[in-house]
Order: C-alpha cells, then sequence, then structure tokens
C-alpha cells in the first residue's frame, strides 16, 4: 500500500474531525491528527506504544511530569498507558500518528 500524506491531511482537514486513521492491519495503526493553534489536547492514555512525527506546527508536549518543546521534524515517542497531551500551541499542529498493535484505545 501507498499513501500520499497530503491526500490524508486533506481527508483529514474536509473532515472536521482532529483525528482521521488512514491504515489499520493487526500489530499497527496509524493516522493524521491535527490541532489548530490554541487549541486543547483532549487525548488521555492509550492502551499502545506510538509514536508521532510532527509534519507542521509548533507546540509543547508533555508525557508525564516532562515538558518538551516540539516542531515540525520531531519524532516523539509515547509509551504505553502514558499521561500525555500537546499543549501551548503557537502553530497549528499536523501529526502523522503510529500506534503498535492495532490503534487507539
Amino acid at each position: 500500500m501507498v499513501f500520499d500524506l497530503a491526500d490524508e491531511i486533506d481527508k483529514l482537514k474536509s473532515s472536521g474531525s482532529p483525528y482521521a486513521e488512514f491504515l489499520r492491519v493487526p500489530n499497527l495503526s496509524c493516522g493524521v491528527y491535527r490541532l489548530p493553534a490554541g487549541a486543547k489536547d483532549m487525548q488521555g492514555p492509550h492502551d499502545e506504544d506510538e509514536v508521532y512525527f510532527v509534519v507542521d506546527g509548533r507546540g509543547r508536549l508533555r508525557v508525564g511530569g516532562e515538558d518538551r518543546a516540539v516542531e515540525r521534524g520531531a519524532i516523539l515517542y509515547v509509551r504505553a498507558t502514558s499521561e500525555h497531551s500537546f499543549f501551548e500551541i503557537e502553530e497549528d499542529m499536523t501529526l502523522l500518528v503510529f500506534f503498535a498493535s492495532g490503534g487507539p484505545a
């Protein structure tokens, strides 16, 4: 399978939803997540490990008690069941998300 990231982002934008999954196989799920500047990230911990790739934008990520600035090109790993959220989103953020073991909880 081949996916075009720009097409997946366009589909997400037109859906009005912040997240759209475009691949699900038994051990992996992939999707696109968008947070506009100033948004509040409402996600909770997931049962799966996940990796985010910041396609565009700038903000901060809090995992557990640790905060880190993130921007375009950053690759972020979040261990399963870890409390995490994006905050202080300065520029609209688009993230490519990979979930291990089949997708978000």
